[in-house]
């Protein structure tokens, strides 16, 4: 038998598949769970503590979704089905979604943490694979952050950014910034790197950019102190 606390979030999460949160009164959602409106503050404290326990709620169904994607031999195809699946979530629960990723009041969802400790998998696979670019910590803000302005720009005006093409165009944009070319191994060591920067500033068929001389000059100043 379920108690007043699931039944008043089962209530409200049922409201969400069709009306925003701001316009789901408690009443509304006590008729539903046929509780008493006591009942919301002695779970919740108030309706936004309510909304927030709603969107962990949410979150561990988006995570739920997620987790069931089948991981490949190649984790930058599996980073873009996550992103995928990431928006068919959103247009399948418009309302919840923007509980989730947009809140409003001081209270914050503490589930989106998890969601980055997703992605963040997700991409350490891509760096062992020699396909990360960028920093960890910053790859995964990249895209969680492309990815929920996608979603949020799709569910606010859908006849100008509803369509999968734009959704595809930004998510192949992001990831192609975030794990390059599968001919580029980023596993390849700096010396590596600086080799061959130097060998084509000595053939002059590449200049040597300046992070990488000033990486050469103090390497080579510490060979020398040596």
């Amino acid at each position: 038998m379920s108690t007043a606390r699931e039944r008043i979030l089962d209530a409200t999460e049922e409201l969400l598949a069709t009306k925003d949160a701001l316009a789901i009164s408690t009443r509304a959602i006590c008729e539903r769970a046929k509780v008493g409106m006591p009942e919301i503050y002695r779970q919740f404290g108030d309706k936004q503590g309510l909304l927030t326990a709603v969107a962990d709620s949410g979150f561990e169904r988006f995570l739920a979704d997620k987790r069931r994607n089948p991981l490949t031999e190649d984790p930058v195809a599996d980073l873009r089905t996550a992103w995928d699946s990431h928006v068919a979530f959103a247009l399948r629960n418009p309302h919840l979604y923007r509980l989730m990723f947009a809140p409003t009041g001081d209270s914050k969802p503490q589930a989106v943490k998890d969601a980055q400790a997703l992605l963040r998998s997700a991409l350490e696979r891509c760096r062992d694979a020699g396909r990360l670019r960028l920093p960890l910590e910053l790859a995964g803000q990249a895209i969680l952050s492309a990815n929920v302005g996608v979603c949020m720009t799709a569910l606010s005006f859908p006849e100008l950014f509803g369509t999968l093409d734009v959704s595809a165009a930004v998510r192949d944009a992001v990831v192609g910034r975030v794990t390059g070319d599968e001919r580029e191994d980023t596993r390849l060591g700096t010396a590596t790197v600086l080799a061959r920067a130097l060998l084509g500033t000595l053939d002059g068929t590449a200049p040597l950019p300046d992070p990488a001389l000033d990486e050469l000059t103090r390497a080579l100043r510490e060979r020398s102190a040596d």
